[in-house]
């Protein structure tokens, strides 16, 4: 067995509320961090645990109530004795000693004085696994250069979320989770590239500029744009227009806050819908005041209602890409790469703000629900796997706005992160405010990596749903502001706290020679298939 450096013993605590353990004297109370990973030895399991909380204690209060001499002798005879360390443990794993099983939940606590050790690289590695395959690094421990892998196979088995306040770096956690879904093969990415972000070059927190996903895999990536977005034309591989007939009341409904909609605005677009069908809004916007008020009369409706409603929709009608007829045919081949597993950033170049996001967002989702949808109850009928729909993962950010708790019901967003997973649909949520998201749609995220948070209710929001919260709440209070994150979730055996990967030259290296291998292997398997056919 690898030698490991014992830092205490346990002195109590319980399955439910965690371990105490009493640091041994020659243990620097200093060197111990809120989200270490560590190791307790009991006699028939070893149990992974991590530190959530460091105090100080003694033995005696006289000592805390007239303190000795501020002397480096009375402190160090003191030390380990009359005074010492103490360290809260949250257990997550146990790993039968005799080599029966693999790693099981926790169903029980060590004995008094079990001995506890640092984690070493062997630990991480039986836990987290090596990066290959669908395995992919994350990130390293607070206090050493080991990988630490998620799952991505699991990760998008559901929808998951990236969590932070402004300038934690959300967007390089989420631009790393994609790169390792593109490399591993594991689903499609559609990503809803609101700050053009992550098809081609962009600017980090600093002054220097990083690669974007185009750039990493070439034509893997396809890198969309909106008409008249301002984009060169050159770097796009198509453009997208919105006609006045694909514009739904869910979607009026859904920019209520950005238009400043009346509370009366979705009656007045269904009673629209029940006259002109899919061009209620072109009739709407094509009404004088004579047609309003007619219209008005014949359904009943509050003429105010309905002259709001024109009023207010009309700024859709002075977005760029938004027109009377609009070609489906960019639509349907971005769903077709999709489907063949290639991989769209749909950047939107001028139009970085919440209003043209959360209409093309929510229009073009609902078009990938009902293809989805169908491919796989063509699959069901079929029992074909070449009719079985390929993973997709759709990254939204801002995703409060279409998850709040008022429309998580309504938009296709919240259909899909409450039930899409069945039609291989999930979500990847970036937002700094978790707690204006729905509670019934976060307690359905399958992972979730979190950088810094100082909101009391975002912090409660994020772990909505996660056993021992309680526990987790102080190593989240506890992250640097810049480059580290707990994961925890579906995609990973136990809660953890990372060192991010840098998104750098090394790690552009690494994609290029993963995916220099894929090919090699790819060129390999046609070879043997030539030289023996079925």
């Amino acid at each position: 067995m690898q030698q490991r450096q014992r830092l205490g013993v346990v002195t109590g605590g319980s399955l439910q509320e965690g371990l105490t353990v009493r640091l041994d004297a020659g243990t620097s109370v200093e060197d111990m961090r809120v989200g270490k990973f560590v190791v307790v030895k009991g006699q028939r399991f070893t149990f992974f645990s991590m530190v959530t909380d460091v105090r100080l204690g003694a033995t005696t209060p006289k000592v805390m109530i007239d303190p000795p001499p501020a002397d480096e002798f009375f402190a160090s005879v003191l030390s380990g004795t009359t005074t010492y360390g103490e360290l809260r443990l949250d257990l997550r794993l146990m790993l039968p000693l005799d080599g029966d099983a693999d790693l099981l939940p926790v169903k029980t606590v060590p004995p008094h004085f079990a001995p506890l050790y640092e984690a070493s690289e062997a630990d991480f590695t039986q836990v987290f696994g090596q990066e290959e395959g669908s395995r992919f690094m994350i990130g390293t421990p607070l206090d050493m250069a080991v990988p630490v892998c998620i799952d991505l196979n699991r990760l998008v088995e559901r929808s998951n979320g990236v969590f932070g306040k402004s300038g934690t770096g959300k967007s390089f956690l989420t631009r790393l989770l994609v790169c390792g879904v593109i490399l591993s093969d594991v689903a499609s990415n559609l990503i809803f590239d609101m700050h053009n972000e992550y098809g081609w070059t962009a600017r980090s927190e600093g002054s220097h500029f990083v690669k974007g996903l185009r750039q990493l895999f070439g034509s893997r990536v396809l890198v969309y744009s909106l008409a008249d977005s301002a984009f060169n034309h050159g770097q796009i591989d198509g453009e997208i227009v919105i006609g006045y007939n694909q514009i739904e009341p869910e979607d009026v409904l859904l920019l209520s806050e950005e238009l400043n909609l009346n509370p009366t605005a979705a009656e007045t677009a269904e009673l629209l819908v029940d006259e002109y069908r899919a061009q209620w809004l072109a009739a709407l916007w094509e009404m004088d005041q004579e047609a309003l008020k007619a219209f008005a009369e014949q359904k009943s409706a509050s003429l105010a209602s309905l002259q709001a409603l024109k009023r207010k929709t009309l700024q859709l009608k002075r977005l760029g890409f938004v027109r009377d007829q609009a070609d489906l045919s960019p639509v349907d081949h971005l769903i077709n790469a999709l489907m063949a597993g290639r991989h769209v950033v749909l950047s939107f170049g001028r139009y970085d703000d919440p209003l043209a996001y959360m209409l093309v967002a929510n229009i073009l989702t609902r078009r990938i629900h009902q293809r989805w949808r169908e491919q796989t109850e063509r699959y069901l009928q079929t029992k074909n796997e070449a009719d079985r729909p390929r993973p997709l993962m759709i990254t939204i950010e801002e995703a409060h706005k279409f998850l709040n708790p008022r429309l998580a019901r309504q938009t296709i967003f919240g259909t899909i992160a409450r039930e899409m997973r069945k039609y291989s649909v999930t979500l990847l949520v970036v937002d700094q405010r978790p707690s204006s998201i729905d509670s019934e749609v976060l307690s359905q995220l399958g992972t979730r990596i979190t950088a810094l948070l100082s909101d009391e209710h975002d912090i409660d929001a994020v772990f909505t749903g996660v056993g021992g919260s309680a526990r987790l709440r102080a190593v989240l209070a506890n992250l640097d502001t810049r480059q580290q994150a707990l994961v925890l979730g579906h995609a990973v055996p136990m809660p953890v706290v990372v060192q991010t990967r840098a998104y750098d030259e090394q790690f552009y290296r690494y994609i290029e020679q993963r995916t220099r291998r894929a090919v090699d292997l790819v060129q390999a398997q046609q070879e043997v298939d030539e030289l023996f056919p079925d």
